[in-house]
């Protein structure tokens, strides 16, 4: 068996499979994963990186050789990577212009959110049903993934299709916390108290959230809070707000 040899100046690449991983396995990694490690990074037979799949364990691996459409990569030890918070944070994203909706779901993922739920919301801008629908999923995944990769979790967020509202709260915990972020509310989101085991936020497309779908969020057992006193993007509110609720009752404060 290979064990990981820490080298500050070679940092170990880190690479999300889609299957089960089990020490001792050789699998074989395909697609852009293959395409990155062979022809960006140029790693060889004998070359270790680090794969995982959604278990919180990161398996320690050593490229053996190359296969018909990828790299046969032998699994070896596995590890706690001891990366995800204990609170579990999820986030109803209303849908928004392609780079920006990416710029939420990377970083979304680097602060550690647990679920992302796109919402299609009256206001906006971007409409996506049908198979464009499973591409731009497919597409959130990529990036989720690629973020994970990067930041060190050994579990990607899970990320819903497009959804309505309805829907989306369908999708939700029942002893869940809900918090509307809206800057019209008079409750500051850091005197907030969670009293349950996950923590929900909601944001709005670029355009904002109509009053019926602030009501239909009241209705829902959302509570309004607000972040300072100035207005922030789409894409700026959920951000800061995973990482107000992050230090005070995640892992950012440790």
């Amino acid at each position: 068996m290979f064990r990981l040899v820490d080298n500050p100046n070679m940092p170990v690449p880190r690479i999300y499979h889609p299957e089960t991983l089990r020490t001792g396995e050789t699998v074989l990694v395909t697609g852009s994963a293959a395409n990155h490690l062979s022809r960006v990074l140029r790693l060889k037979p004998g070359d270790v990186v680090i794969l995982f799949h959604d278990d919180g364990h990161d398996y320690t691996a050593r490229i053996d050789r190359p296969a018909a459409g990828g790299l046969n990569i032998s699994v070896g030890e596995s590890r706690p990577a001891n990366t995800e918070s204990a609170l579990r944070v999820i986030l109803m994203q209303g849908i928004c212009r392609g780079q920006k909706m990416d710029l939420v779901v990377q970083k979304a993922t680097e602060l550690g959110v647990s679920a992302i739920l796109p919402l299609s919301c009256e206001r906006s801008v971007v409409r996506i049903a049908g198979e464009r629908a499973a591409r731009r999923r497919e597409h959130w995944f990529g990036v989720a993934t690629g973020a994970a990769e990067q930041c060190g979790r050994a579990l990607v967020p899970q990320i819903y299709p497009p959804l309505s509202f309805p829907a989306a709260v369908a999708e939700l915990p029942a002893d869940s916390t809900r918090l509307l972020l809206d800057p019209d509310s008079p409750t500051s989101l850091g005197v907030t108290r969670p009293d349950a085991n996950a923590i929900v936020l909601m944001a709005g497309p670029e355009g904002g959230l109509t009053q019926a779908e602030r009501q239909a969020a009241h209705d829902a057992a959302f509570t309004g809070v607000r972040l300072g006193p100035r207005i922030l993007r789409t894409e700026t509110a959920p951000l800061a707000a995973l990482s107000v609720v992050q230090f005070l009752y995640g892992d950012l404060g440790d």
